[in-house]
């Protein structure tokens, strides 16, 4: 047993040479990847072709941010970054850019992604192509514990990447 943050083609490979070693082998489900990952993936590879810059936002220390900058470049992204926020993206060194791909670790706030596509708004003239590639209905019930913590609002704040 073991946790990854491959890709269902990356382990596939590995399950095969495995398999091939050791015949009784019994592999995991392809489903038993994070679905959060494999979408994730999947969109980068999906949108990084012909991407002059794509801009992954999480943290240095996310396996799954640091995956993601991997896939864009293999898909074909002209250079990829890892950033946590807009202050750490090297405007001196971009460039001019025609086309930009952005994502996000499974963990990175949305407020972050909204603030990066600011600060490309306060240099650039942006135009938005929303990439949908997945539909992600998966739902998490808040612990039974927590249903009746009264929130205030800056905890809410906290939540939301505002404070």
């Amino acid at each position: 047993v073991t946790q990854t943050t491959l890709s269902v083609e990356d382990t596939a490979g590995i399950i095969r040479a495995l398999q091939d070693r050791f015949p009784a082998l019994q592999a995991p489900a392809a489903e038993s990847i994070c679905y959060a990952t494999t979408n994730r993936q999947e969109a980068v590879k999906d949108t990084a072709p012909g991407a002059d810059l794509y801009l992954i936002v999480g943290a240095p220390n996310s396996s799954n941010s640091r995956r993601l900058v991997e896939v864009a470049e293999r898909a074909g992204a002209t250079m990829s970054l890892l950033v946590q926020r807009a202050a750490e993206i090297p405007w001196n060194d971009i460039g001019n850019i025609s086309t930009l791909g952005l994502s996000a670790g499974a963990s990175a706030p949305e407020i972050i992604v909204d603030e990066i596509i600011d600060a490309f708004r306060q240099r650039f003239d942006v135009t938005i192509d929303l990439a949908i590639t997945a539909t992600e209905t998966e739902d998490f019930p808040v612990m039974r514990v927590l249903r009746d913590v009264e929130l205030t609002r800056a905890d809410m704040a906290f939540v939301n990447g505002a404070a």
